[in-house]
């Protein structure tokens, strides 16, 4: 069944419904300092965001909203703002009488946020704790009663409540019942001004708990509209195509309202790639008119959705397969879309030469659910080969990009158009084996700059892999962009989707007024001496508001603990606690090294 939001006025912005699917971002200024705040949000206007949010972590911060709104308003902006609250109910009461729009993260509103402490409750102790919520939740709903403020209940992978993770563990289930049980209390006082989110930095368990909570709010005659993001995306190619392979996923299935493209670069940055994946995948107008019939439906996440046994943290990732790992992409041709520091300009050669990963002949390939670990397979001249040059095992489906629903056997979906609702079938399905053979993707693009390829083909082919329903891939082109960019990209997808891992993975959350350090200079730092990791997954965070829970699954994590100070991670358990920052990566090396060596 379709799940179609209701329309909100957050200030002069509607949103939901049939409406274009919104776009925003969040300052990373002090909040405090109101020029360059204004300033900022000045520049994420421009770039075309239509809601601007800010932190607001103490009382003076909330206080200084006003400031901040009256310098907009003079210089002639109009556009809405939300303020961003962890911990702090006063706060939230505070902005809620100055912002259109207040995010508050269930987890840690008015709930202890996980310690990872198993908090055993009876129904009748649950319930208590439920009614405890709803007294603190009172005043905040009043206050936005009273001004007309948006709600948006937030919630994020690892910052679940120890109630929550008791009961339904670090899991996509949890995360929607914790947005439920909030939304309940809101709607019981006639409360309807709301947004829901769901974020994560693992594509696969945000997708999974974005289509569960659209399950339970329809089973509750919910319909408010939902924003979209992959928090703690990253930066570069590897932030805009994890955030593609997520977003365009549930946009596909008409999931979606507004979206956010959390990268660990200014801010202004993050607006071009949003309005590209809603454009890829709504047309022009950004309206999601014709979207897929039916989720896709996704395996189980791997923690189960029962009470657990005990308690645990996130679980780190586990060592994948030895891999030759692709080539070191080619940098981007100039472009909004393109990261800020772009290395060489990329070459149009033909097909690179293969790397050595064993082909799906070979008995030593390793498995993938029963089935043979996805591909990447170039084409020359019409002839497709594989990683070692040979004809690929399997059936390939030629597909043009447009078509943006392919139907896979044991997916639902229909292949059809949502760009052009005038004629949605407007290819014949592709002949795609229904034995369960393997099947390897050939979508086919007409597109001279690779900066879009590359966002295109993300929102485009993220959701077969997370649902990992296919077994390889082989991107064409038929504009400029020709060689190992292809092969590049292709392997990045089934990175990004975490479907074939051959490099390493970084978690880093786009920064904000809580961060006290340049974490955009912390990530290419960490990223240039920890590159030859292949397969470990290493998060670099501003502040502990979002961590350690938030870079849930993450090796190693380099966390900002202060004005000049670090804590260093392993797993959730910060081993290294307040190494200055002079010190810090050289002492994160050594961790790694220690415990690499003790293995």
């Amino acid at each position: 069944m379709l799940f179609r939001s209701r329309v909100i006025n957050i200030g002069s912005l509607p949103l939901g419904g049939n409406l274009p699917v919104r776009v925003q971002s969040m300052t990373n200024t002090d909040t405090l300092d109101t020029a360059a705040s204004v300033a900022q949000c000045i520049r994420i206007i421009e770039a075309g965001g239509e809601l601007v949010r800010l932190t607001a972590q103490g009382v003076r911060e909330a206080e200084n909203l006003l400031n901040i709104r009256n310098g907009l308003r003079a210089a002639g902006f109009d556009t809405p703002l939300c303020a961003d609250i962890h911990f702090n109910p006063a706060a939230a009461q505070l902005a809620a009488a100055i912002v259109e729009k207040v995010r508050i993260n269930p987890g840690n509103y008015a709930d202890k946020r996980a310690s990872f402490i198993r908090q055993e409750l009876t129904a009748a102790e649950y319930s208590s704790e439920l009614a405890r919520i709803r007294e603190r939740l009172l005043p905040l709903i009043k206050i936005c009663k009273d001004h007309g403020t948006v709600v948006r209940i937030g919630v994020n992978h690892g910052s679940l409540s120890d109630r929550i993770m008791t009961r339904y563990g670090n899991t996509p289930e949890g995360m929607a019942v914790s947005a439920v049980e909030f939304l309940k209390i809101f709607r019981d006082e006639g409360f309807n001004d709301l947004v829901v989110s769901m974020k994560s930095s693992d594509t696969r368990v945000m997708v999974e708990s974005n289509r569960r909570l659209v399950s339970m709010m329809m089973m509750e005659g919910m319909d408010y509209p939902v924003h979209l993001g992959i928090t703690e995306a990253g930066e570069g190619d590897d932030g805009r195509i994890i955030s593609a392979a997520g977003i365009g996923a549930l946009l596909a299935e008409g999931i979606g309202d507004t979206v956010r493209v959390s990268l660990s670069e200014a801010p202004e940055r993050e607006i071009p790639v949003a309005r590209e994946i809603i454009r890829f995948i709504g047309g022009d107008a950004g309206r999601i008119i014709n979207p897929c019939s039916a989720p896709v439906a996704t395996p189980a996440p791997t923690t189960p959705s029962t009470a657990p046994t005990s308690l645990v943290p996130p679980t780190p990732s586990a060592t994948p397969p030895t891999l030759s790992p692709p080539p070191t992409p080619s940098a981007a041709l100039p472009s909004p879309l393109a990261p800020p520091a772009p290395s060489a300009t990329p070459t149009s050669a033909t097909s690179p030469t293969p790397s050595a990963v064993p082909s799906p002949e070979a008995a030593e390939q390793p498995v993938w659910q029963g089935r043979y670990m996805p591909v990447v397979v170039t084409e020359t001249d019409g002839k497709f080969s594989d990683e070692n040059g040979r004809t690929p095992v399997g059936k390939i489906v030629t597909f043009r990009a447009e078509d943006i629903c392919l139907e896979i056997p044991g997916m639902q979906g229909t292949f059809n158009n949502p760009k052009n609702p005038n004629n949605p079938n407007d290819q014949s399905n592709p002949n795609i084996p229904a034995d369960g053979g393997p099947i390897i993707l050939n979508p086919v693009f007409s597109e001279d700059d690779p900066v879009r390829l590359r966002t295109d083909a993300a929102a485009l082919l993220g959701r077969y892999f997370i649902a990992r329903s296919v077994q390889g891939l082989c991107i064409s082109n038929r504009g400029a962009v020709q060689g190992s960019i292809l092969r590049d990209l292709s392997f990045s997808i089934l990175q990004a989707t975490e479907a074939r891992i051959t490099r390493t993975r970084y978690i880093s959350c786009p920064t904000c007024g809580r961060t006290k350090f340049n974490l955009e200079e912390a990530v290419q730092k960490v990223k240039a001496a920890t590159s030859h990791l292949t397969g470990m997954k290493i998060a670099v965070m501003g502040c502990i508001v979002n961590g350690p829970g938030e870079m849930a699954g993450a090796d190693y994590g380099y966390v900002g603990a202060g004005e000049g100070k670090v804590h260093i991670y392993r797993g959730t358990d910060p081993v290294l606690k307040n190494v200055p920052e002079a010190e810090a990566l050289s002492r994160l090396l050594e961790l790694i090294e220690k415990d690499q060596a003790s293995r």
